[in-house]
């Protein structure tokens, strides 16, 4: 969510802060791990709304969602087609709103749930459920021009 592991570092170590100082406010009734994902997720829009202050950034918070998982092949096309491949998606990301691109990764990447989901981002089903619905739709238009040309 954050786009770099240095400021994904420094949002596990703030999320497990705040839900030490909080953890006399958590509700037996509510499920641990949604509780803890959404301080997680607090804390990375906190993250990125305080790196777009400092950095004067005028596009959308986000970043390199996809950072080092090029392909470690040695041959230089294959590198090369990963390394435009992760430009595109990472472009893509970064189209996406906050929460759209938060209930997205919270879906395809963590395989949770939607009602979690929902939990999390304080939202109801049928709203979880659009907002995954529109960031999918959005990435597929951004990313149609890329699968088109591999075709």
């Amino acid at each position: 969510m954050t786009g770099n592991e240095e400021d994904a570092e420094d949002v596990v170590q703030e999320t497990f802060l705040r839900a030490y100082r909080q953890l006399r406010n958590f509700e037996q009734r509510a499920n641990f791990s949604t509780w803890l994902y959404r301080i997680a997720t607090n804390c990375a829009v906190d993250t990125i709304r305080a790196r777009k202050r400092r950095d004067g950034l005028h596009h959308k918070d986000g970043g390199e969602v996809l950072d080092g998982l090029a392909s470690q092949a040695p041959d230089p096309a294959r590198l090369l087609a990963a390394s435009e491949v992760s430009t595109h998606v990472n472009a893509a990301m970064g189209q996406l709103s906050s929460g759209e691109r938060t209930a997205f990764v919270l879906r395809h990447f963590e395989g949770l749930p939607i009602d979690e989901i929902g939990r999390i981002l304080n939202l109801r089903t049928s709203a979880t459920k659009h907002t995954i619905f529109r960031a999918v739709k959005k990435l597929r238009q951004s990313l149609e021009p890329l699968v088109r040309g591999a075709s």
